[in-house]
């Protein structure tokens, strides 16, 4: 049995991921990157520039910096899959298109399907500026003509981000756009969590989105600003000089960790607090980041979760590798911790390998955490040589992990906290705990029915190699498991397939041969099955024998049967 006296009831689980990233089409590369320590921007050459219409004077500038951390295949939108003709969907921002994808991939990692879950589902998100509007889509003339100024505008207005998730999903909760700069995403999980614990929805999906137009475009360093003056983020680092432009999309789907327990979730990661706040105006400037508005959020979250900073084993940094953020940081970061122990603690930024995600930011430093935890390891800052020498890491809690290593704790749970800093002066801190040890599965059934549908055979045909390559790379999984996620938490298509099969290696011999199984498609609802006996004297002895040996609702049944027949038959 899981232990629940740690907990108070107001805790928060992870239960699916998914984002887009840098070099990382998927969660699975995205852990890889970091744990090999990959450095995740592109470098542009001229040519590459010139072809997309940057201004010649613009390339030549010495300040013009070729580099971005950039996501692949942002125009590869599945617009059938959501009933959009390709027209409708070029006349949508890509940020909000991605983010479409990944929120259904949310639901899909997490065990649940729209069409056969009872409860309601919130989203809570934000995206960054959409530059799609303007640079390709305010004077398009011809897709005017089809669709309407109206219906363009729509198509890209901030506010039906998280709107047109729950219309394309059918989700009933509540669904929010935030926007709040460089804090959006982290601040969309805080609400997200505040929403599950007042009950206003029982899944919550929360992240952001951000895509940067054109592609394969660089940025201008401005000397004493934000950006790094040679494409490198180098966060602590007594070289760093800003970060380089990213970006993303993240989404992670959250459900209250008692519900999680209950229902045997998997979890990532629980979250045991978090906390927002603004600056106000005690700062240098609208643009600058405060001492004290930093640490009261810390502060306020490490209270919320009833957690002794001295358990803090690492903290995810916003980290931006600026001359003044990084030092105000630290700073804050000593004060909310408030401890006499020095260099206990790890400390990281994302930003290091993936650049500045914008609106997406403090959902990467989220997952980059929640994956640490799942897999009880420490993933290395890169581009870290010696610190800047405004901060002093000996005389702190702190320590730069520049290594990737096995995430060790003495007497308390591996716990970590994740900041996110907006412009305008909006802080969030979440602080993370590793999730409780599940109880193993039992064995159930001998014979496990594997079942997929897609909503076109190419798709169906697709998504069998996926689940193959899934078992040969995870040949321990319970097979119940799986059988039970695929069937309970996926969503019915009129293309189906179906495997039946005792072990794993059995299912994965089918797959290996899905081209003699044959697909069917069918245009009708769920069917119900019925188990039927024939009657006209062909019943024989132990004929539902291992009906009765294997399937508990036919025993009981049976066993009821039985126990009114005895009856009548003892008043006879």
């Amino acid at each position: 049995m899981i232990d629940t006296n740690n907990y108070s009831g107001t805790e928060i689980a992870i239960i699916g991921i998914s984002g887009r990233f840098p070099s990382a089409g998927s969660v699975e590369t995205f852990w890889n990157n970091l744990s090999q320590g990959k450095e995740c921007v592109q470098f542009f050459n001229e040519k590459e520039l010139q072809t997309n219409a940057i201004d010649q004077s613009l390339i030549n500038n010495p300040n013009y910096i070729k580099a971005k951390a950039q996501i692949d295949d942002v125009d590869m939108f599945d617009a059938q899959f959501f009933g959009y003709t390709p027209r409708i969907a070029e006349c949508i921002d890509p940020q909000q298109r991605l983010f479409l994808e990944c929120a259904w991939k949310a639901l899909e990692d997490a065990g649940y399907s729209v069409e056969k879950y009872n409860g309601l589902i919130g989203v809570y998100a934000g995206v960054g500026l959409n530059n799609y509007y303007n640079d390709y889509l305010a004077n398009n003339k011809y897709l005017e003509s089809l669709f309407g100024k109206f219906e363009i505008v729509n198509n890209n207005n901030t506010d039906f981000l998280s709107t047109r998730v729950s219309y394309k999903l059918n989700l009933k909760g509540p669904s929010l756009t935030v926007q709040t700069a460089c804090s959006t995403s982290l601040v969309a999980v805080h609400l997200a969590c505040q929403n599950l614990l007042l009950r206003e929805c029982d899944i919550a999906l929360a992240g952001g989105s951000k895509v940067i137009i054109p592609r394969n475009a660089g940025y201008l360093h401005i000397p004493g600003g934000i950006t790094s003056s040679d494409g490198h983020c180098k966060p602590f680092d007594s070289n760093a000089s800003g970060f380089v432009p990213g970006e993303g999309v993240g989404v992670v789907a959250l459900k209250r960790l008692e519900d999680c327990i209950k229902d045997r979730d998997f979890i990532y990661a629980v979250i045991r607090g978090s906390a927002i706040n603004n600056d106000g105006s005690d700062k240098i400037g609208f643009t600058a980041p405060s001492i004290i508005g930093q640490s009261k959020v810390i502060s306020n979250a490490l209270a919320y979760a009833d957690i002794d900073p001295n358990t803090i084993s690492y903290i995810e940094a916003h980290g931006t590798g600026t001359n003044l953020g990084d030092p105000i940081e630290l700073e804050a970061l000593k004060l909310a911790f408030n401890t006499n122990k020095k260099q206990f603690c790890a400390i990281g930024s994302v930003k290091s390998n993936i650049g500045h995600l914008d609106s997406s930011a403090g959902i990467a430093g989220l997952i980059k955490s929640a994956l640490m935890l799942k897999y009880k390891k420490l993933v290395p800052s890169i581009n870290f040589e010696s610190p800047n020498p405004k901060i002093d890491f000996k005389d702190s809690p702190f320590y730069v992990n520049t290594e990737y290593k096995d995430w060790i704790v003495n007497g308390f749970p591996r716990r970590a906290g994740i900041s996110s800093f907006g412009i305008g002066g909006t802080n969030a801190h979440v602080v993370l705990e590793e999730a409780p040890q599940p109880e193993p599965s039992s064995e159930g059934r001998r014979y496990k029915l594997i079942t997929l549908s897609a909503k076109t055979k190419n798709v169906l045909e697709n998504y069998s190699k996926n689940l193959l390559n899934y078992f040969e790379q995870n040949k321990e999984i319970n097979l119940s498991d799986a059988a039970y996620t695929l069937n309970t938490g996926r969503s019915s298509f009129p293309f189906k397939q179906f495997h039946v099969a005792v072990n794993n290696e059995e299912v994965i011999t089918d797959l290996k041969a899905v081209d003699d199984i044959t697909i069917s498609k069918s245009d009708e609802g769920e069917k119900q099955v019925v188990f039927m006996f024939s009657g006209q004297g062909s019943q024989y002895v132990s004929m539902a024998k291992g009906l009765y040996e294997t399937e508990f609702v036919f025993k009981k049944e049976i066993d009821n049967c039985l126990s009114i027949l005895s009856k009548i038959s003892d008043n006879k």
